[in-house]
């Protein structure tokens, strides 16, 4: 019997599933077909929202060429015969548009964390999410499962700094946060608001002047409240990066000044007194 453990995380087992899962020019080949009645969405999928225009572009798609790829899914335990899905709950719901009665599928034995996992990635890889729904999709993978930026970016087969400026977003208050999930901003203005004094009020003159990307930098510089340098010197990389880490981490801006001396200063600021408590449990060893 193969080990669960063997199976976890991003590892050999997921490989070969997410294989499954991801396009691929000949699609495997589907080990039974189910009615769609016997098909249940699992009530623990991190996406909730489907968007009614993109159901009904994939139910005509479905209409003129049937359901290319296979769902994966599992059986239930606690019903004979049907079976929960782990991925392809839109196409699943796009084929009931477009009438199908049944549909392929590859059948997988997962426990609950695999599965969840696996829908978090899938989300990831094929929904048309956006920036800060991705964004969500990392830091669930990352606090869910341990999974650190470098491995996610192997393999998701996205860039480290992509996965670290997107995790950056979710700094920002939650205001501006539903400003881009609404699609009211850009990916582009967000992050011109991560360091910014005061990004509610920001986001908000960028709304009502219809700033461009680009005016938005420039009115965040022109807002940003000057910091002492002791050095005229850029920081090097690897301290960017871990200005970066901590920030996901914290979920919390991190400044790092460090000098060749060997002397620095660690800045973290919080914006609610939320945050300053879970920041001091953190640093004090309470989870």
């Amino acid at each position: 019997m193969t080990d669960r453990k063997d199976r976890r995380g991003l590892g050999r087992g997921l490989s070969a599933l997410m294989a499954d899962i991801q396009p691929a020019e000949t699609p495997p080949r589907p080990d039974l077909t189910l009615p769609v009645e016997r098909l249940h969405p699992n009530p623990d999928q991190p996406r909730r929202h489907f968007a009614t225009e993109a159901l009904e572009e994939l139910a005509a798609s479905i209409r003129a060429k049937g359901v290319i790829q296979p769902l994966i899914v599992r059986p239930l335990a606690d019903r004979p015969g049907h079976y929960q899905i782990i991925a392809g709950e839109r196409r699943w719901r796009a084929s009931q548009m477009a009438q199908l009665h049944e549909l392929p599928a590859l059948v997988r034995d997962l426990d609950d964390t695999e599965v969840l996992e696996i829908a978090i990635i899938e989300n990831i890889q094929r929904a048309d999410l956006n920036a800060l729904e991705e964004a969500e999709g990392f830091r669930q993978l990352m606090d869910r499962f341990g999974h650190t930026q470098e491995r996610l970016a192997a393999a998701l087969g996205k860039s480290r700094s992509h996965i670290a400026n997107l995790l950056r977003l979710l700094q920002l208050p939650p205001d501006v946060q539903d400003h881009l999930r609404q699609g009211r901003l850009t990916a582009g203005h967000a992050r011109t608001l991560v360091t910014a004094e005061n990004p509610s009020a920001l986001a908000r003159q960028i709304l009502d002047r219809g700033l461009s990307v680009r005016a938005a930098e420039a009115l965040a510089r022109g807002s940003a409240a000057p910091r002492p340098r002791k050095t005229p010197t850029e920081k090097d990389a690897d301290t960017r990066v871990l200005e970066q880490d901590l920030s996901a981490n914290l979920k919390m801006p991190v400044v790092i000044d460090h000098h060749p001396g060997g002397e620095g200063r660690v800045t973290i600021r919080y914006s609610t007194i939320e945050q300053l408590d879970a920041l001091c449990q953190l640093l004090g060893g309470h989870r």
